[in-house]
């Protein structure tokens, strides 16, 4: 597996790494078996946040022993793996909170890396908010070593790159990426910023993680963290430790097929969008359309998920999705188009087979 050093942070791991979002929905016994497999299988670096509900607690007690009469001591030395984690704070009184209550769950001493959570803007010292200052005193005190920052915004994310304020970047990046994202990452790494690939499966709708790893290998300074719920998921990244796919012809011709496929606006499902005011579960209902053709499920045509669908029908027009969605997608329109092919596809007028 191919080795990656995160820009100027002089971080090195391997390029595949564990996203800790998807284990908030585990059961503890089930997260701590994951988190200690993906170690034991050669993974090394972890990114959680603070908004991941009980995902930081479930580390501790698997990786730093927060429940050693359960789980046993310490896992692995602290020294040897890489943290990361986040904070969406708007003022230092969270900032500190955040970080806090972060490292007591994971039952560490420092992170390695503390980022800014998707922000709406480029966080800059004097700018009122304290944030960036906060970040450097908390550098200064032992309690991070590196200063980090997410965002769904291209136009952000460019911002924070001229800014050369930060020593990572993350932000979403797969083999669907367009140009301008390929540019981004690019432009990165030229930097000396570490940048952190989310949604490197994009929010679920690439099922091919043997096409995923091979693109990514085509970029130095990178660093995948996959989304990992279920083990079968992990025992398939975790085989491309010792045997890593490679860039072949088969490979950029699936691409190409799923990248025409999948053009134009799709919603990412990454659920910033949500509360809806009329209840629509808005990150399923606009992209159900794409889930039912790529990973069929009784769930998605259950009686249950019929209801949520018919939600659609009570829109308001409030157009609040749209403000804050970090995609600028007219989501309402394709809560419209979704709720459409979804009811032509109960009534078998569209087959999915």
């Amino acid at each position: 597996m191919k080795e990656v050093t995160l820009g100027k942070t002089k971080i090195i791991t391997k390029q595949n790494a564990f996203g800790c979002l998807p284990i908030q929905r585990d059961d503890t016994d089930l997260s701590v078996r994951l988190l200690r497999k993906a170690w034991d299988g050669g993974m090394t670096f972890f990114d959680t946040a603070r908004a991941y509900t009980d995902s930081e607690e479930k580390m501790g007690k698997a990786l730093f022993g927060a429940d050693p009469e359960k789980y046993g001591g310490p896992y692995v030395k602290r020294e040897d793996i890489i943290i990361a984690s986040k904070t969406n704070a708007k003022d230092t009184g969270k900032f500190w909170s955040d970080l806090n209550e972060s490292l007591s769950l994971l039952n560490c001493g420092y992170l390695d890396i503390y980022q800014l959570h998707c922000v709406p803007q480029c966080f800059r010292p004097g700018d009122g908010t304290g944030l960036y200052e906060a970040m450097l005193e908390a550098r200064d005190k032992g309690l991070i070593r590196h200063i980090g920052i997410t965002t769904h915004k291209i136009g952000v994310a460019e911002e924070i790159i001229d800014s050369g304020l930060y020593e990572t970047l993350q932000y979403p990046f797969s083999y669907l990426a367009a140009q301008r994202e390929v540019s981004l990452v690019k432009k990165c790494c030229d930097a000396g910023i570490g940048f952190i690939a989310m949604k490197a499966l994009a929010g679920g709708l690439i099922t091919n993680s043997r096409a995923a790893q091979a693109y990514m290998t085509q970029f130095d300074g990178v660093v995948p963290i996959w989304g990992i719920q279920r083990e079968r998921e992990l025992s398939e990244f975790l085989s491309y430790m010792e045997e890593p796919p490679e860039m072949n012809d088969e490979i950029r011709a699936f691409i190409e097929k799923e990248r025409t496929e999948l053009s134009g606006d799709f919603c990412r499902g990454c659920g910033y969008c949500k509360p809806c005011p009329v209840g629509i579960k808005i990150n399923e209902c606009a992209r159900i359309s794409l889930m039912i053709r790529r990973a069929p499920s009784k769930r998605w045509l259950s009686e249950e998920f019929q209801l949520e669908m018919k939600k659609i029908e009570d829109c308001i027009g409030c157009r609040q999705c749209v403000s804050k969605c970090p995609y600028e997608l007219d989501t309402p329109e394709l809560l419209k188009k979704n709720y459409e092919d979804y009811q032509d596809i109960l009534a078998g007028r569209v087959s999915i087979n």
